[in-house]
């Protein structure tokens, strides 16, 4: 009985203890300080529970009843005292340190501008330059979700069911059964559907792919597609294009071929690859040893995806075009690696 009493006398001066120091507490790392000492391995509140064993059972029991509640109690003081410390930092915080998002930014006096401030990335600066080479031709400039439906992305552009671009490991799907666009001609029939033909188009943005990472492929990159509307297009009109494209960018002739390639949402379907400019043709690993790059996937718009925008195949023609602005920039400044682009690097950001 003496045991027991003196059990029970432990109990209670301990949760004096446990309210006193809790009290006390003004930091996260007392905290943990606190509940190391009570229920950590070799704490009080565990060494009282392992010398219940020496205690009769009547006894026994009734002092785990206690030490459980002792238990109980202190773990939700325990929080409660870290919820406290939270509130009171943030409040703190609130009080030191805040910036008034809606005040105007104060104007810049520094000219030039130090280096460490930040540039336009490369890629930006490509879209750019794409933009007022196309809206010099009469192009306008289009845009749409990056989250896309199935129907937008590849039902309305032609793709069977059983495509194989439709699979997982393609595609990023949402929970609900949308999808993260995996080129920007997920925009063509919404264009066809808001613009009256004929229309000249460009859409450039970002766009999501399931991909194997290496130096020319990832999962998310930049494209510009393009399409034109009229009541006669031809393939001579596309190559036109497309030279005319090439050589504004690159500021020279380029070495160009046009080979056969299939997509559904043109055809004929064609592959226009420049040649290598990093290894000259000599093949590297960002043209896969080949000597060539494909940069411009093309073709005359397949009459059903007109039809699906709303237009009749049968008055109007188009022709569809796809930039990859990733692979522009890596032939522009001798880039070897695509993935350069999204590691943030500082050192590599600052050449451009």
């Amino acid at each position: 009985m003496a045991l027991a009493d003196e059990i029970k006398s432990q109990l209670e001066n301990l949760e004096s203890e446990i309210n006193t120091r809790l009290e006390n507490a003004t930091e996260d790392a007392q905290l943990e300080e606190i509940r190391v000492s009570f229920l950590g391995k070799k704490g009080n509140l565990t060494a009282i529970l392992k010398g219940l064993g020496k205690v009769e059972a009547k006894e026994r029991s009734e002092l785990g009843k206690i030490a459980n509640q002792l238990k109980s109690s202190f773990e939700e003081k325990l929080q409660n005292k870290e919820d406290l410390l939270k509130k009171q930092y943030y409040s703190a915080l609130a009080e030191s340190e805040w910036y008034d998002v809606t005040c105007p930014p104060s104007p810049l006096t520094i000219k030039p501008l130090p280096v460490e401030w930040g540039h336009i990335h490369p890629i930006s600066q490509m879209q750019s330059e794409l933009e007022d080479i196309f809206t010099s031709m009469g192009f306008s400039i289009q845009d749409g979700p990056q989250v896309e439906t199935d129907y937008y992305n590849f039902g309305a552009l032609n793709f069977t069911d059983d495509h194989p671009a439709r699979e997982m490991q393609d595609t990023f799907y949402t929970t609900t059964r949308n999808l993260l666009r995996t080129h920007t001609s997920a925009v063509q029939v919404r264009s066809m559907l808001k613009m009256k033909a004929p229309m000249k188009i460009i859409v450039p943005g970002r766009v999501f792919r399931y991909e194997e990472i290496d130096a020319s492929h990832e999962h998310t990159f930049y494209q510009m597609e393009g399409m034109i509307i009229d009541r006669e297009v031809s393939i001579s009109n596309l190559l036109y294009l497309m030279r005319t494209l090439l050589k504004e960018v690159f500021k020279n002739e380029v070495e160009v071929r046009l080979r056969p390639g299939y997509f559904p949402f043109v055809e004929p379907g064609f592959e226009l690859d420049i040649q290598c400019i990093i290894c000259g043709g000599g093949g590297c690993r960002v043209c896969k040893k080949s000597g060539w790059l494909e940069v411009l996937p093309c073709g005359l718009v397949h009459p059903n995806v007109i039809r699906a925008g709303g237009l009749d195949p049968s008055e109007w023609q188009g022709a569809a075009f796809g930039l990859g602005l990733n692979r522009l920039v890596m032939m522009r400044h001798s880039i070897e690696d695509i993935r350069h682009f999204q590691d943030s690097n500082p050192a590599f950001l600052k050449q451009f």
